[in-house]
């Protein structure tokens, strides 16, 4: 099992970023971050993106990008925030070709937090 801290150089979570945000507050970080995993945005987003519904996936992954970046999610973060301006400005093809890293870097979060439980 992986401590928070095991985090300090890692672009998964920022745990410096963390720490700073929630005044030091593991157990809060750890209990809201816990959260994550019944997160509906990243689902959203995918369904809206396959139904070509450009504005519920902006919605989706506008909100995402800030869950990410609430919990110091730094490379979930990034690729949300990329998805979410392409999509901001009509173009699908630009968040479209974001998704895979998006995909990928979701699935990493939520293994680095499955090995804090």
């Amino acid at each position: 099992m992986a401590e928070l801290s095991d985090f300090s150089e890692s672009t998964v979570i920022n745990y410096e970023e963390a720490m700073d945000r929630f005044g030091g507050n593991k157990e809060l970080y750890l209990r809201l971050a816990s959260k994550f995993a019944d997160d509906p945005h990243h689902a959203r987003l995918k369904a809206a993106l396959a139904d070509s519904d450009i504005e519920t996936a902006y919605r989706a992954a506008h909100s995402l990008k800030g869950v990410a970046g609430n919990l110091s999610f730094t490379d979930l973060y990034n690729v949300a925030a990329r998805v979410s301006d392409a999509l901001h400005s009509a173009d699908v093809d630009t968040a479209m070709q974001n998704m895979d890293e998006l995909d990928a870097a979701y699935a990493t979060v939520r293994d680095a937090l499955a090995s804090l439980s």
